[in-house]
């Protein structure tokens, strides 16, 4: 019986997903092998020595500690795309709302008063405070052309924009479901150099940490619009203001609030709405729970975003799985401790990434303790378990 501890209100549609019979799963719970979550912080968190997988029901991992996780030997797997469409129709609604001022003409209805024919008239008098523009046969940029931004680029297209994109590490699936119209740019100021609005989707790394940054900002054509419903630290908040005051820059939607951001003019905040939708939480815990089991009863591993993508078809009902540091020699004393007690192998899978590998090594009869105890005994061997 597998037990999985549920740091935050997961869809009952993932949680579907893990049998009864074979796992146990509440949101308090002793020793588990598994967490899901959403956005629970789990820096500080005690991680219990039982932990064998982290499922993020997301595709962001910032709020997990991945490289502590790293050490421990244990994956940490996400869901990239399952909440790619929500994102891609908050981003169309904003830009639509954007282009022709709906949140500052809503607020500006909302607190009209008097009778239906003086309202009449301040509407008439008020609403060329409001004009607006159409989006058909304006330019719109896409920093990041992975799940998300492929389908922002493909909707924008549909609506009648020009597209031009930059990634310099998009996938070649992406790159496949991407529109073949989607002109290419070679930097992110490059982006900024060609279009009315931008909107970012990339991961935050070290490398995207302020991508929008004031000397990239120098390079925008006067009244650019950003949108960001990425991460905060991808856009350098105070360099976007300073470029709002001075002219440059025309406004910037985002999805997360503080303390600088709200009030400031020409800012619009939201809640932190990318992935709210009903379909999209479903999405994602459905995506992560089936990743999250099929690591715990086979090994296999897809989506980790710090593990190998790992797949191998069971060859006998005995298989061992072992997660070590990735150094040379470990094959050899995987295969010596098996051979030791008279054990053939009937299939092996060992594959790498980073500092992290892992073996997968399928058996013609049950492996004992012993061996598993004498692996584990080895430098650099972080977990080892029968599957």
């Amino acid at each position: 019986m597998y037990k999985v501890l549920t740091l935050n209100n997961i869809s009952a549609k993932g949680l579907e997903r893990l049998p009864r019979e074979r796992y146990e799963v509440a949101s308090e719970i002793q020793h588990p092998d598994a967490v899901l979550l959403r956005s629970f912080k789990m820096h500080d968190w005690e991680i219990p020595n039982t932990l064998k997988a982290v499922g993020r029901a997301g595709a962001g991992v910032n709020n997990i500690p991945v490289d502590k996780m790293s050490a421990r030997g244990i994956p940490v797997f996400n869901a990239p795309g399952a909440n790619a469409n929500a994102v891609k129709e908050l981003v169309l609604g904003c830009l639509l709302s954007a282009t022709r001022n709906l949140f500052p003409a809503w607020e500006y209805a909302h607190n009209l008063q008097g009778t239906d024919a003086e309202i009449s008239k301040q509407v008439e008098a008020g609403k060329k405070k409001f004009v607006g523009f159409e989006l058909a046969g304006n330019t719109l940029g896409v920093i990041g052309l992975g799940a998300i931004g492929v389908k922002v680029a493909n909707a924008a297209q549909a609506l009648g924009m020009k597209v031009i994109g930059y990634d310099p590490h998009i996938t070649v699936k992406n790159a496949w479901q991407l529109s073949a119209d989607v002109e290419q740019a070679l930097s992110a100021e490059d982006v900024l150099s060609q279009v009315k609005f931008v909107t970012v989707h990339v991961p935050l790394v070290d490398s995207t940490r302020n991508l929008l940054s004031t000397e990239c900002l120098q390079h925008a054509r006067n009244g650019l619009m950003i949108f960001n419903f990425s991460r905060a630290g991808v856009v350098d908040e105070v360099a976007v203001c300073e470029a709002i005051k001075a002219g440059r820059v025309n406004g910037y939607v985002c999805d997360f609030p503080n303390n600088f951001l709200i009030g400031h003019e020409k800012v619009i905040t939201l809640p932190h709405l990318g992935a709210s939708t009903k379909e999209a939480e479903e999405n994602c815990a459905v995506m992560v729970a089936d990743q999250v089991r099929a690591y715990l009863e086979d090994g296999t591993v897809h989506h980790s975003v710090n593990f190998p993508e790992m797949e191998m078809p069971r060859n006998g009902g005995h298989r061992l799985l072992v997660v070590n540091s990735n150094v040379p020699g470990m094959i050899e004393c995987i295969s010596k401790a098996i051979a030791s007690v008279n054990l053939n192998i009937v299939d092996l899978l060992n594959k790498s990434r980073g500092d992290i590998a892992c073996t997968l090594v399928d058996v013609n009869s049950p492996v004992p303790q012993t061996v598993v105890d004498c692996i584990l005994a080895q430098e650099g061997v972080l977990t080892v378990r029968m599957l």
